[in-house]
């Protein structure tokens, strides 16, 4: 077992109050930079410094698109900066590898703990604010809020996190996987209790897209490391929404003009006007059964949809689609199958998110040449190649992936790597609280492959009231991948995980707003529940009511 470390100015901060925690001391407390004397031969801590109130640079804008988290430079307020390394070792090929972490511990500390979940194949020590993981959210992250953040690289580095090339280290994978977090979370403990001369009252998790995936993975394999979890657009079977995604990638591959040379051009499958058509087609079939039309689609389970009714009757024109292309939506929105047509990955939800940039982000892309840059066609190959194959398989050409051959080489890794797990006993029995939520509109994760997830663990675990006493989902119309779309995407899950932990107010519902939609309130309803519109402004969330369907 893992050793934990034993004991032998400037920006004002913003008008919200900072509360603290009446907490048992256990020990003086180290100065900042005492803390590098705590280092070991398996905890490398490379810097321990104090950091004056100031400001963060914006977040890299590809990983941010990852993980959630907003772009904007974020405000700092005094504090000490730890970073270092778990476990650094050389592993296969010579590569350095290790648990690379960082730490920011506020002056003004509240007595409690955030970690930080990361994005995409991670490979990045992210910057340990604990921002939001929803683009549009506006709250004030965890640092200033007074929490002690934490984050990692999850055991490797990569070039960015796109980079799957640690697949090829055993140990690499275990870490990525799941232990990371482990590791992460005792050490950081343990430097909270040196610093601050006693333990964090209250622990959280929070993440989005592999983030999210973590932040599952921390309720299932480490249930005793914290009091509640946040899980936004959670990668919970990522193994198979890799397969999804290099089946989205073919399908749209076939309904793509060609270059010269004959090559697809996969951006060009669809154009911008295509698929608004196909989302102002949705919204006219779906938008006004919550009882009010104002552009967004609230009844999530009742929207039917077939791309068939847009189908052009002679050649192609602005208001109505070629053959090939509803083709391409019908394959892609019935999900990943084999060839007998039993599902490999889950359907996809309606949704007039569709047409926003976040989605063609993924499932398209930009690229006017046959070198695609969807996010599907760039992150999933390489990492179906060296990661959830087993072995890895650096030359295998993931676009032309067998569904009958190749998704048996994948479940290793699924079982190492994806926490669908729902014997949660341990979690649960000491208080634990879980709040997830996911965009309609996710073009990663399926929402429905989420909300199937869901059912399965309310059946395991009491459900009706049993279950939403301790874990609760919030499904966001028109939100794509963490964040963005026809949605209102600024909402804030830790206030609510925080609030239902230590206050047991359990969210009933959580207030949004978003840019795209300007003075307009809405309830995010706990599923299977839905706004339902009950009369008076329409713009306010006052006017709704979470409804069953």
């Amino acid at each position: 077992m893992r050793r934990g470390i034993t004991r032998g100015a400037g920006l004002s901060l913003p008008a919200f109050i900072v509360t603290s925690l009446a907490l048992p001391a256990l020990a003086d407390p180290l100065a900042c930079g005492d803390l590098a004397r705590l280092a070991r031969p398996d905890l490398r801590i490379i810097r321990a410094e104090a950091v004056t109130a100031g400001t963060l640079p914006a977040d890299n804008p590809a990983r941010a698109a990852l993980t959630g988290a907003a772009r904007a430079r974020s405000a700092l307020p005094a504090h000490c900066l730890v970073e270092g390394t778990i476990d650094p070792r050389t592993g296969a090929g010579g590569v350095a590898y290790g648990i690379g972490f960082q730490l920011r511990l506020p002056e003004a500390w509240n007595g409690r703990f955030l970690f930080q979940g990361g994005g995409g194949l991670d490979g990045v020590v992210g910057e340990a604010v604990g921002a939001i993981p929803v683009s549009g959210a506006t709250a004030a992250p965890a640092l200033l809020r007074g929490y002690a953040v934490a984050s990692t690289d999850s055991g490797h580095r990569g070039r960015d996190n796109a980079d799957a090339s640690f697949g090829l280290d055993q140990q690499a994978r275990i870490d990525f996987a799941y232990r990371a977090v482990g590791a992460v979370a005792q050490e950081a403990r343990a430097l909270i209790a040196a610093r601050y001369g006693r333990s964090p009252a209250h622990a959280y998790f929070m993440g989005c897209s592999n983030g999210g995936r973590s932040a599952l993975m921390a309720a299932t394999r480490f249930p005793t490391a914290f009091d509640g979890i946040v899980a936004g657009a959670p990668a919970f079977r990522l193994t198979r929404a890799a397969i999804g995604q290099i089946w989205d990638t073919q399908a749209f591959l076939a309904a793509a003009p060609k270059d010269p040379e004959g090559k697809p051009i996969l951006a060009e499958a669809f154009s911008e006007a295509d698929l608004t058509l196909v989302a102002q087609s949705v919204l006219k079939a779906c938008d006004a059964a919550d009882g009010l039309a104002d552009g967004a689609v609230e009844a999530v389970a009742s929207c039917r949809f077939d791309p068939a009714s847009l189908a052009c009757p002679g050649d192609k024109t602005a208001t109505c689609l070629g053959e090939r292309q509803v083709e391409a939506l019908r394959r892609s929105f019935r999900g990943a199958q084999d060839a007998r047509g039993q599902p490999i990955y889950a359907s996809w939800p309606w949704d007039p998110g569709l047409a926003a940039p976040g989605w063609r982000a993924w499932k398209l892309g930009t690229s006017k040449t046959a070198t695609p840059n969807a996010r599907n066609a760039t992150l999933g190959p390489a990492a179906i190649a060296n990661y959830f194959l087993t072995p890895p398989d650096p030359g295998f050409d993931a676009l032309r992936f067998d569904f009958d051959r190749d998704t048996p080489r994948t479940a290793e890794t699924a079982a190492l790597n994806d926490p669908t797990g729902t014997f949660l006993t341990t979690f649960t029995a000491r208080g634990g609280r879980l709040l997830v939520y996911q965009g309609v509109a996710d073009p990663v994760f399926s929402a429905r492959d989420l909300a199937a997830h869901w059912q399965e663990l309310a059946r395991h675990n009491g459900g009706g009231a049993a279950f939403s006493d301790w874990a609760r989902l919030f499904l966001v119309p028109g939100m794509t991948h963490c964040g963005g779309g026809p949605a209102l995407d600024d909402f804030d899950p830790l206030a609510a995980i925080e609030a239902w932990v230590e206050r047991g107010e359990a969210p009933d519902r959580l207030l949004a707003r978003g840019a795209a939609f300007p003075g307009r309130t809405r309830p995010l309803c706990p599923f299977p529940q839905e706004a339902r519109y009950q009369g008076g402004e329409a713009e306010r969330a006052e006017s709704f009511a979470c409804r069953e369907p």
